[in-house]
């Protein structure tokens, strides 16, 4: 890649500090809350700030909604977020660094038993406000209703919901503490989690876009989740 040019500098970072998002909210992602961030997307928001001679801040939010809405007051320079076409209006997006999977949990006694089953009338789902998979089912569920809150977890168990939707990771956690609950097997929606930025700032667009597919070939994204732990999670192909 190109030393950074001062014209692309300032479109980074109009401030003079490249402010950087972390949706603390995704375990895969993040790992070590606000005050100690770790994980892939810390590792790769650290190495930007440092091709581009840049003086960084982590800005936290504990969810990707929060994040989206933060654009609106000009919180942050650069995301990381899941692709998403609404989300995309506003946002220009790299080539997803990392897939992973959402995926639906049921009570153990529940009759649902296949990602089928799901859609249909009457069945009711807990989904994070604002989250990937919101998104994503607000777009292709026919039947079932969504309930949308800060907090699915608390939402699926307090109310007695049907299902539960969110990343395969936290997930899988929640059901191996609660035994009164199962997880259905395959993906309902494959979550690709990009790097992102206003539009508006072309020349950044493409030096992130570029960044992003370097990272991936060379073995740094890979290395990253190797280091927070994140087997399940996959390296995306090239752009």
């Amino acid at each position: 890649m190109l030393a950074p040019s001062q014209e692309l500098i300032r479109e980074f970072a109009p401030t003079g500090v490249l402010r950087i998002a972390l949706n603390i909210g995704n375990p895969v992602l993040v790992q070590g809350g606000a005050e100690a961030p770790r994980g892939v997307t810390v590792d790769l928001g650290r190495e930007l700030a440092k091709r581009l001679g840049l003086e960084f801040s982590f800005v936290p939010f504990d969810a990707a909604g929060k994040v989206v809405d933060a654009l609106k007051q000009d919180r942050w320079d650069v995301a990381f977020l899941a692709i998403e076409p609404v989300r995309a209006a506003e946002i220009a997006f790299t080539a997803p660094y990392v897939i992973i999977e959402g995926v639906y949990v049921v009570p153990a006694a529940s009759p649902i038993t296949t990602m089928d089953d799901v859609d249909r009338s009457g069945v009711r789902i807990a989904v994070n406000k604002g989250a990937a998979y919101d998104l994503f089912l607000t777009r292709t569920l026919a039947k079932a209703e969504l309930v949308r809150v800060p907090d699915s977890f608390a939402a699926f168990l307090d109310q007695g919901l049907d299902a539960l939707a969110g990343v395969k990771q936290p997930l899988a956690g929640f059901v191996k503490a609660h035994p009164g609950t199962r997880m259905l097997g395959g993906r309902f929606q494959e979550i690709r989690q990009a790097m992102g930025m206003p539009h508006g700032r072309d020349r950044a667009a493409d030096y992130l876009k570029a960044f992003v597919e370097e990272m991936k070939a060379s073995g740094f994204v890979a290395d990253a989740l190797k280091r927070s732990n994140q087997p399940d999670a996959t390296v995306a192909p090239a752009g």
